[in-house]
Formats: structure tokens, C-alpha cells, sequence
């Protein structure tokens, strides 16, 4: 047995290296948490590198949405955000802007120089602090603006605040002053500077009892510009998810829609309609990647997804025309996605064949494989999926290194029973993990603090398909259905029969 350590790397080390699943390091990168796909693997590095669109065909519960939540993992950070403005000429045709990030960026650094720079109250006229009640009139000290007597001299600060009034006036704005109660200090002091040559407004602002906030002409034009800003309602944030799962979508869900306002989004009463535009999987997917497994479940929708593909801007109408949203369209709404669908081999022929075209033109279609060789490397990987479940799960324990060998021998028979291959382990694994947290419930109900042989064995022999439940009770899905009947059901069927003429009624 080799030398056990914690965190062991199944890439590197084997099933005898470890006691038990505890051991064993799950990758932080989604890639690596792939098992027995190492050839789709490069494709999904590829296509994230190169934002190329994919097809896996294969059937369920192989690994398709983890490669594709890997592609997202590979994507980096977006770097734009859409936001709907209220157009204020048509209402029912708001804007879409764009901002990049750096942009943002810029808009937070104005925003904060319109907030002004905050510095100590000995940088400012002694007038002004004064006012503001900072220093004191009697023994020019400086002090917290909330104390109304002066630590220094005993003085009140604030006794001489109207006193001055008249004589500060000019200098201070009589406007401000007239309304100010008696005896508490000013709030914001309005005056003037000059800056070079040119006289220009400047506010100072008491902050707190111990700074002061000068919003110079810079900084006040910003502030106006702030306020005059048109509304807006942000679409699609720049921090985001860039994994979007839009599988069985609806219409709506898929290429947004815009909300109903009882009020016909009347100014004074209802929503503008610029705040009722609700974004699409498509446009949430913007920058990153949007996936549908069973895409044909969708079929309506593909020519949609088409044309967002070609044209990477895709408009926002409201959906339902009883709703007052209805009038309503934002056109031009980007959605730049890398699109993952999947599908069973025997659904490919109902993806459109434009569709299809698309993704051969900017992409890959992959066949996914069902088996991997029965080797020590993928024994080991198939221990690091049973060791994934457990974590992913949450409320199971680990399992033993025995426990892990029986699910390795299951992988091996439902190779073989359902893919006719020898020498091989099952890529199924969504059936594989149903029987793994089964045996950890037994584990937990048990009071077991590990998943052990007789837990997982019980599993086996227990976690089987209704299908499998159904051919071993009844020996046919025929006679099932034929047993299934209830006896008032078998007795209605019966009266319902037309009459047999060769039955013999003499009896009656």
C-alpha cells in the first residue's frame, strides 16, 4: 500500500493510495472534475479560447452541462454592462447603452470627484469653519463642530454666529442664513474663491464633527450632470454569471419580454416602460455562455437562437398582446454567447438544419462517448467522481476505499449489460450518483460516519430505474399495464364490452 496523505491528486495516484474519499483533492477547475471525456476536453478549451459554439449528442447524464459550465469557468470576467433609458420623445422605444468596464470605471471616478474632496477644518477660511461651528470665535482654537463650548476657553461657540450674520453676509450668501435656527452651527456654507483670475462658487459641507466637504465648480456641473442623467434600468449587470442553463425555456424565458402596466404605463400613475423590460437567457448569456440539453424540446424557439447567433443583437418586444406592454420593443439588444446545445443521437435530426449549419460553420458537433477503458488511471478518476458527488451532495459521508470498489464493479457490469462493452467502465454517471447518495442516506441512517460496503451494496441492488422495478415484478411492461388495472376498473372495462351472442343465457 503506498504512503497515505490527504488531498491525494487522482490524476497522479490510484485507488490503493487512499483509505477514503476524504483523500482525495477535488480540482478547483471544472475541467479536471470531468471524467473519461479527455478528448472533448480539448474542443472545450478550444471553443473558450476562441468563443466557438458546440453540439454534444449523447445520452443524459454523461457530463454534457459540466462541460459546459467549463467553458464559462475559462471565459474570464465580462466586461460590459446593458442598461435600458427611458427615450422621453416615444416612451415605448427606449434606448440600449453599453458601458465597458473601463468605462464604469471613469463614471466612478467622476462620481466620487462629485462628491468632493473631504479635508480637515484648519484648510479652510477661518470665516467658514467658524460658521460651521469648528473654530472657535473667542480663542481661535480648532474643535469638534458639535461642541457648543470651547474646551480650551469655555466660550460659546455659537453665540456669536448671528452676531456675525450682517457682517458675513455678503461674503457668505445672506440667502443661506436668514433660515438658520439660532445658536446651531450651519450644515454648508456657500461663498466664493478665486481660482487664477477667474472667481468661481464653492460649497464647504460639515461632513461629521471633524471634517469638511468642499464641492468646488467641477464638482457641483458633475453633480448636475448626475441629476439630470436620463433613467435608466439596468438590463444585464457587469457582475454576473456568464453560465446561463435555458433548458425546456419558455418563449419569454428565452428571448425576454416586457412587462403589463394596468396603467398603460401613464407618467404620473404607472411604470415607464423603459423599468418593465425584462432581459432573455440570450442577453443574460452575453459574454458568456448559454446551454440547452434537449434542445428539440424548444423546436419554435431554434429558428430564434439562429438569428440571435448571426446577428449577436436580438430585440425585446413584449410577448402578449392583451398586455400593455405590448407596444413596446427595445431593439438591438446585444447577446454575443457562445451557444452549447445537446441532444440524444436520435433527436438530431429535428435540430433545423440552419441551426445545425451554424454550429459546423463557427464550431464543433462531438459525439460523447459512454465507456472508458477499464484502466488503473480511470479507476482512479472514476474514485475522484464518487468523491465529487459526496461534496457536491453535502449530507452524506465519505465512503471507504471498499465502498468505492464496488461502485467501480457496478461501472464495469453496466458497461457491459448496457453498452455491450467488455473491459470497460460505464461514463452513465448520473445514475451512478443516484446510487451513491442512496447508500449514504443508509450510511447517515445508520449513524455510519462512513459509506461502507453493505451501504453500497444495498444501493445497488436497490437503486434501479422504474423500469428495471417494473420487468422484475411483472417480467413485461405488457403485463404490468394488464395488472395494473384496478378491480372496479377491470369490472367497469367488463360491463363495457359489447354482449357475446355464443354465451348461453338460460339461466335467466
Amino acid at each position: 500500500m503506498g504512503v497515505l496523505c490527504l488531498y491525494v491528486n487522482m490524476n497522479k495516484e490510484f485507488l490503493k493510495d487512499i483509505e477514503t474519499t476524504k483523500d482525495i483533492l477535488i480540482p478547483k477547475d471544472p475541467l479536471e472534475r470531468v471524467i473519461g471525456h479527455e478528448n472533448v476536453i480539448e474542443f472545450v478549451k478550444i471553443a473558450a479560447k476562441q468563443r466557438r459554439n458546440l453540439l454534444l449528442v449523447g445520452p443524459p447524464g454523461i457530463g454534457k452541462s459540466l462541460i459546459a459550465q467549463a467553458i464559462s469557468f475559462h471565459l474570464g470576467e465580462s466586461n460590459e454592462e446593458i442598461t435600458v433609458v427611458h427615450n422621453p420623445e416615444i416612451p415605448e422605444r427606449p434606448f440600449v447603452e453599453v458601458k465597458t468596464r473601463k468605462e464604469m470605471e471613469n463614471d466612478k471616478k467622476n462620481l466620487q470627484r462629485a462628491e468632493g474632496d473631504i479635508v480637515n477644518p484648519n484648510t479652510v477660511p477661518e470665516a467658514v469653519a467658524e460658521r460651521l461651528g469648528f473654530r472657535c470665535v473667542h480663542c481661535g482654537s480648532y474643535n469638534n463642530a458639535y461642541q457648543s463650548i470651547c474646551p480650551k476657553c469655555g466660550g460659546d461657540k455659537y453665540s456669536h454666529i448671528n452676531a456675525r450674520r450682517k457682517h458675513l453676509g455678503d461674503l457668505l450668501g445672506m440667502f443661506e442664513m436668514n433660515n438658520d435656527p439660532i445658536n446651531i452651527p450651519h450644515e454648508r456654507v456657500t461663498t466664493t474663491r478665486m481660482r487664477g483670475e477667474r472667481e468661481e462658487v464653492v460649497i464647504y459641507e460639515r461632513v461629521d464633527g471633524e471634517h469638511i466637504k468642499i464641492l468646488d465648480q467641477k464638482a457641483l456641473e458633475k453633480r448636475r450632470e448626475i441629476v439630470d442623467e436620463k433613467p435608466k434600468n439596468v438590463l444585464v449587470p457587469l457582475e454576473r454569471k456568464l453560465f446561463i442553463q435555458a433548458t425546456g425555456a419558455s418563449e419569454t424565458e428565452l428571448l425576454g419580454d416586457v412587462r403589463h402596466d394596468p396603467y398603460g404605463g401613464h407618467p404620473d400613475l404607472g411604470t415607464q416602460p423603459y423599468e418593465r423590460v425584462v432581459p432573455g437567457a440570450i442577453h443574460e448569456a452575453h459574454e458568456g455562455v448559454i446551454f440547452i440539453d434537449e434542445i428539440i424540446h424548444i423546436a419554435n424557439l431554434q429558428r430564434y437562437i439562429l438569428s440571435a447567433m448571426q446577428d449577436k443583437v436580438f430585440p425585446i418586444v413584449g410577448r402578449n398582446p392583451q398586455s400593455a406592454g405590448s407596444s413596446v420593443k427595445v431593439q438591438n439588444v446585444p447577446c454575443d454567447f457562445i451557444f452549447v446545445g445537446a441532444c440524444n443521437i436520435r433527436d438530431i435530426k429535428y435540430i433545423l438544419p440552419p441551426l445545425r449549419s451554424r454550429i459546423q460553420g463557427e464550431g464543433y458537433e462531438i459525439l460523447m462517448k459512454t465507456t472508458m477503458p477499464d484502466t488503473d488511471e480511470n479507476r482512479a478518476k472514476l474514485a475522484q467522481f464518487v468523491a465529487q458527488e459526496i461534496k457536491i451532495d453535502g449530507k452524506i459521508p465519505h465512503a471507504t476505499r471498499n465502498a468505492v470498489q464496488i461502485v467501480l464493479d457496478e461501472a464495469r457490469r453496466r458497461s457491459r449489460v448496457i453498452d455491450d462493452h467488455n473491459n470497460s467502465l460505464t461514463l452513465r454517471l448520473r445514475d451512478l450518483g443516484g446510487m451513491i447518495r442512496m447508500a449514504g442516506d443508509l450510511a447517515v441512517m445508520d449513524g455510519s460516519e462512513l459509506i461502507e460496503d453493505k451501504h453500497m451494496l444495498f444501493a445497488i441492488e436497490n437503486a434501479k430505474s422504474i423500469e428495471d422495478q417494473i420487468i422484475k415484478r411483472y417480467n413485461s411492461f405488457e403485463n404490468a399495464i394488464q395488472k395494473d388495472f384496478s378491480s372496479s376498473q377491470q369490472m367497469s372495462a367488463t360491463k363495457n364490452q359489447p354482449p357475446n351472442e355464443n354465451v348461453d343465457r338460460s339461466y335467466m
